[in-house]
């Protein structure tokens, strides 16, 4: 990791903006995600997680591929008879495709430039954004298997996609492009291949200028909130918007109401804000 941390399965680039772009990286094989690659992950997410230097994080694959999904001859049938090192490689695969990702303390955007199948929608859906090129291909085939969408894919689908579509894409085994993974809201938009490092750039941008305390405390809300009831969100929300106040060392509450009514430089609306 720029001369930190040598990998073999994923790759880490950093850039002048805080950037990390953290690669699934084995071309050659679709970035199939295999053992190595498990136990890789988690430890560059932890690593950048605790990195100050690190202000947005970017998952993207190399190569023509984002993942094909699971390596099907390493993760399935290598382990097949050996049960203990399945589940522990399996928990591994868990740990950083949803709950790393989906509480990593910074923002992260999901950047699918090629392929994504099967167990590449979890990491896709637990980022906090998703920016896909028109030209990617999306493919939930387990069903031609003779299975289904097993870990948290299934789940995941249900949190991202509304029912009918992720009835149709789980029974059918249809593959869709980026423009059609925008339109049902697997991700937030698609841009042409050519322009999608440049949009994503652009975004982790925009992300990296709002509050830290607060936006980790914003996506961590969401996330809390969407399977409790009303009473329950309400006294959730004023809990956490009290540890807001004590975790935010930048003070953005009162700096922000100041620039709102003192000297106007914050017009929800208008011009974010309008040059001096």
């Amino acid at each position: 990791m720029d001369g930190r941390q040598a990998y073999e399965t994923i790759k880490v680039e950093r850039d002048a903006d805080g950037i990390a772009w953290l690669y699934l990286n084995r071309p050659d094989k679709r970035n199939a995600m295999n053992p190595p690659l498990h136990e890789e992950m988690v430890q560059a997410l932890d690593e950048l997680g605790r990195d100050d230097e690190t202000r947005a994080l970017v998952l993207t694959g190399a190569g023509e591929a984002f993942s094909a999904g699971m390596d099907i001859r390493e993760f399935f049938r290598a382990l097949e008879d050996k049960p203990q090192e399945f589940e522990r490689v399996e928990e591994l695969s868990q740990r950083w495709r949803w709950r790393q990702l989906s509480t990593f303390p910074k923002p992260t955007i999901a950047m699918v430039n090629g392929w994504c199948c099967g167990g590449a929608f979890t990491p896709v859906i637990c980022c906090d954004f998703a920016v896909a090129a028109e030209e990617a291909q999306f493919s939930l085939s387990e069903i031609n298997w003779g299975i289904f969408p097993g870990g948290l894919v299934s789940k995941m689908l249900t949190e991202a996609l509304g029912w009918r579509d992720a009835m149709y894409y789980s029974l059918t085994g249809e593959a869709f492009d980026g423009r059609k993974a925008a339109e049902i809201r697997l991700v937030n938009h698609a841009v042409p291949l050519a322009a999608l490092k440049e949009e994503t750039t652009r975004l982790a941008r925009v992300l990296i200028e709002k509050n830290p305390a607060a936006y980790r405390a914003t996506k961590e809300a969401l996330r809390a909130v969407r399977n409790m009831d009303i009473q329950q969100s309400l006294d959730y929300l004023a809990a956490k918007s009290a540890q807001l106040r004590l975790a935010d060392n930048n003070n953005g509450k009162t700096k922000g109401m100041a620039e709102f009514l003192d000297t106007k430089r914050f017009r929800p609306g208008l011009d974010v804000y309008p040059k001096d």
